[in-house]
């Protein structure tokens, strides 16, 4: 019976390491990671919107896009030089990202920041665009710049964000401009208004 067990348990784990193998990291899922020469730095992580998890020793570790092979070669490298010999370092995939284990997303999480009336982290549909965004924080405060409204969104696979600057004045004035779906983990900052601004 005993060996009946670990037949079974040998085979399931030979099973999940196939599995995992080709899989690429996305932010959300949940990393486990085990340091076999240093059992106090065994964890289980969260990867970030932005495709990294901070690690003891290794600091900040891109993530996404890359397989638990991958993350385990860059945690080796970085862990090494506060070792004699070099460690072995294990990587699997806990669980995956909400949306992406139940088969579809259906919500995003987009952060408003600076000068709204509620400003801080909102669940919004997928598809829901920046304008709509923005209707959902009860307005701006007297003190925003709408003309320097930033959607700043960082690319998961190589960790660069990028800043496109909206003028909300001149769409009130009914300038043109073209509305942008919004993505998970996007981020809109309202600046504070300068002087004679």
């Amino acid at each position: 019976m005993k060996k009946l067990f670990f037949v079974i348990f040998a085979l399931f784990t030979a099973t999940v390491a196939a599995a995992q193998e080709g899989y690429r990291v996305q932010a959300g899922d949940v990393l486990s990671i085990e340091v076999l020469e240093d059992p106090q730095l065994n964890r289980e992580t969260l990867v970030t919107p932005a495709g990294t998890f901070s690690f003891p020793f290794a600091g900040t570790v891109r993530a996404s896009g890359q397989t638990t092979d991958q993350i385990s070669a860059a945690l080796t490298t970085a862990l090494s030089p506060n070792f004699a010999v070099s460690p072995n370092v294990f990587v699997s995939v806990r669980s995956l990202a909400p949306q992406r284990a139940s088969g579809g997303p259906a919500t995003i999480d987009v952060f408003i920041l600076g000068e709204v009336n509620n400003p801080g982290s909102t669940e919004l549909e997928r598809g829901t665009t920046l304008l709509q965004a923005l209707a959902s924080t009860g307005g701006f405060t007297r003190f925003a710049a709408t003309k320097r409204i930033q959607l700043r969104r960082t690319n998961a696979s190589t960790g660069t964000t990028r800043a496109a600057i909206i003028n909300f004045r001149a769409l009130e004035q009914g300038g043109e401009f073209q509305d942008i779906p919004l993505a998970d983990g996007d981020v809109i900052l309202v600046p504070e208004r300068r002087l004679f601004e």
